[in-house]
């Protein structure tokens, strides 16, 4: 049994919603420092808005790359990780390009992720995979290929897709990577128990916009 304390300390608190306005971010951020949570997850255009309101926190600032499709070109995505880093982002997650993977062009799956972990770094580079497209050996290939591309975390999904983590894929991804890599589960976790059983499948992060509501024993009621 998690605690509040140690289960806010999994949590990347997430907002990601194409209209999210400062009112929103500022809520977010009060939350991320009241609660403990591991960082706050924002859109690029927010990394630095959102670093001003953290600075004299321990919570970290996570921004996204290629979000939610993964599609584009692979320079853009380093562009957009360089400049998220920049504006003080010290944790990039980043989407593959699944078509790629599905192509069996696996050495372009993990070029797209090396030009990504070059800008980052010694900073956290988490690899979205986006399970709910793949058939069991593409997310085990998916893996493989993050972390030769440098990958710190797999992680299971965008949240704005068919669908999100699950108990299984979080465990098969824990399974496909060595013991230094971590696994994030994200999109449709919503409550404590949700988030207790990702954890103990092989999750050292959640990724939530319902933070609140699961440490508080309520039942979020959104996808991500």
């Amino acid at each position: 049994m998690f605690y509040k304390e140690k289960l806010a300390s999994y949590i990347d608190h997430t907002l990601l919603a194409s209209d999210a306005t400062k009112e929103q971010l500022s809520k977010l951020c009060k939350e991320a420092i009241d609660y403990n949570f591991a960082s706050v997850c924002v859109n690029g255009s927010r990394v630095k808005y959102c670093v001003s309101l953290l600075k004299e926190s321990a919570v970290k600032v996570c921004s996204v790359v290629g979000f939610p499709l993964g599609a584009m070109e692979s320079r853009s995505k380093a562009f957009e990780a360089r400049q998220a880093l920049l504006d003080g982002a010290t944790e990039i997650d980043m989407v593959i390009n699944i078509g790629f993977l599905k192509e069996k062009e696996d050495a372009l799956v993990v070029e797209d992720i090396r030009g990504v972990k070059n800008e980052c770094k010694d900073k956290i580079l988490k690899v979205i995979i986006e399970t709910s497209l793949l058939t069991e050996e593409e997310k085990i290939r998916a893996c493989k290929l993050a972390v030769d591309g440098g990958a710190d975390f797999v992680k299971t999904s965008t949240g704005f897709s068919k669908g999100g983590a699950t108990t299984e894929d979080v465990a098969l991804m824990k399974k496909s990577v060595p013991p230094n890599i971590k696994v994030k589960a994200a999109g449709g976790v919503r409550t404590f128990d949700d988030a207790q059983k990702m954890i103990a499948s092989g999750a050292s992060r959640i990724g939530t916009s319902g933070g609140v509501a699961i440490i508080e024993g309520a039942t979020f009621d959104g996808s991500y």
